[in-house]
Formats: structure tokens, sequence, C-alpha cells
């Protein structure tokens, strides 16, 4: 357990249990963000985190603060869920909040995505702008199908092949995100010349369902597999979150799902980082969640 002062009262930063995800669902509701408790759940399933809690508040125990680190191996991993009580900030409990996570993740590659009021704060402590996260959501309209595509529902047999074209876009095992992802969801894979080379998930998140992530090795091949999910669920509300740098933007509108915002993607580099690698053959053309990369 570690303390802060925030304004002459005393901050504990406990690590993030069960036990916390109610006002960590009250804290998003503050903040606008549209997250279920069970996206919280599923989240923290998946990472290590803090909770920041008032100890001088009436029950001993408010939280005013969290934060996740969700790891993909030692690879990299995502700071996500960083929210401070609208009362607290501009204190530096965001910052106190930010070490810690860094703490957990260790000599990891960082990823998050930032919103225009925290980018000073990551950029001082090593982050860089990588590219636009754009948010896309609304219910589909028509959709025209890629009727030479073979995209199809993935099965239990094929998720070897999904957990490795994942690795091979993102840079790290997300096996164990995908895994969560096919039980609460569904899976649908690409293949040209019958094989696998690209797949989308789907799952229920927020006001509706969320794409993504999506994988696929040309922006022909992302259409090809997000048109049929838009088409398979007429009026109802669908969000994906991609990047500017694919060109999806413009199309996902025309299908129905308006740009409605996004963020910023930041990264920072592991403090032994060799060269670049070189660009994968295939891309992500469709986030997890902005929180999960």
């Amino acid at each position: 357990m570690s303390k802060n002062t925030v304004s002459k009262r005393t901050v504990h930063c406990l690590a993030f249990e069960p036990k916390h995800l109610k006002d960590a669902l009250a804290l998003s509701r503050q903040a606008q963000w549209p997250h279920r408790l069970e996206d919280w759940s599923l989240t923290l399933a998946l990472s290590q985190g803090l909770v920041a809690v008032d100890a001088e508040a009436p029950d001993g125990a408010q939280v005013v603060g969290t934060v996740l680190m969700t790891p993909y191996g030692e690879d990299a991993a995502t700071i996500n869920m960083v929210i401070v009580d609208e009362g607290w900030r501009g204190q530096g409990l965001g910052r106190r909040l930010m070490d810690e996570a860094m703490a957990l993740a260790g000599d990891r590659p960082l990823r998050l995505v930032a919103t225009t009021d925290g980018l000073p704060l990551y950029e001082k402590l090593g982050f860089r702008e990588v590219g636009t996260v754009l948010q896309h959501q609304g219910e589909g309209g028509p959709v025209a199908l890629f009727a030479t595509e073979d995209a199809t529902p993935a099965g239990a047999d094929d998720r070897a092949a999904i957990a490795a074209l994942d690795r091979q876009a993102f840079g790290a095992d997300r096996s164990q995100l995908l895994e969560r992802f096919a039980e609460r969801g569904s899976l649908t894979l690409l293949r040209r010349n019958g094989a696998p080379v690209g797949f989308a998930a789907l799952r229920d998140f927020g006001r509706g369902q969320v794409i993504g992530p999506v994988v696929a090795p040309d922006v022909d091949g992302a259409k090809a597999l997000i048109g049929p999910i838009i088409a398979a669920n007429p009026g109802k509300f669908l969000r994906v979150d991609t990047t500017a740098d694919t060109g999806l933007g413009p199309w996902l509108a025309d299908c129905g799902l308006r740009h409605v915002g996004g963020g910023i993607a930041m990264r920072r580099a592991a403090p032994t980082a060799s060269a670049a690698a070189a660009a994968p053959p295939i891309s992500t053309f469709a986030l997890a969640s902005q929180a999960l990369g």
C-alpha cells in the first residue's frame, strides 16, 4: 500500500479488486463513458491495476481514481481505464496512478489512447503520438457485400490461427483476450485460397455491440469482414474503433456508423528497445477497444 497527500487529504493506492468494480463504474459514468459493469469486469479479468481511495471519506473507502495495466505476455501492455474523480482533478492524482501502473508493467513496451487533456501528462511520461483513433458508431444501414471474399463464422478449431494472425498484426500474444471474446461473442474468419488471412470479433459492449479487433491483409479484406456483421445486425447499435491511417472512416460513415470522436494513439518504448521491426504483412483495422488496443 502506498500513500500520497492531495489537498491535505490522504489517498491510498490499493490493488484493484472485484469489490471495487461498482465504484469504478460510477466514476466511468461520471466521465460519460458507456461501459457496463460487465465491460469493467472483463477488462479487470485481463489486467492488473489500482484504485485511489480517499481514506478520509465517511466510509473510509471512497474510490476517487482508477487505472489498469493489461499485459500481453512480456511483449506489450496497454494502460487503460485511467479515471480521476472530477473533484480531484488537477492535483497530481492522475500522475500518481500512471506511475503505479507503469511500475506494474515493468519493462514492457506500453500503449494507450489519450484524450487531448491527458496528452501533456503522457508526453512527460515518455509516450509519443503514433496515430489517431476514430470512434464510429450508430445503427448500420445498407452495406455492399464482397461476394468474392470468403468470410465465414469461425469455429473452435480456428482459434489458434486467429491468435497467430492477431499476434502478427498486434506484435504480442493476445490469445487470452481472444478466448474471452469468443466465449462472450463471435469470431469471423477471412480466407483466401483456403488459407486464413484475417478475422473480426463481435461482442456486447456499452450501448450495444463493438466490432473489433479486425485484422486483415488489406482494406478490402477488412470491409469483407465488417460488412456482413453490419448487414446481419440491422437496427442494432454498433461501434468500431479504427485508426485514421486505415482509410476505413469514410466507408464506415457510409454504412451508418458516424464519426463521433476518438483519441490519440500513443506508445512508450521499452527501456532497452531494439531497432523497429518491419511492418507486418497484415494490419489491425479496428481495435479490440480503446482500452485493450
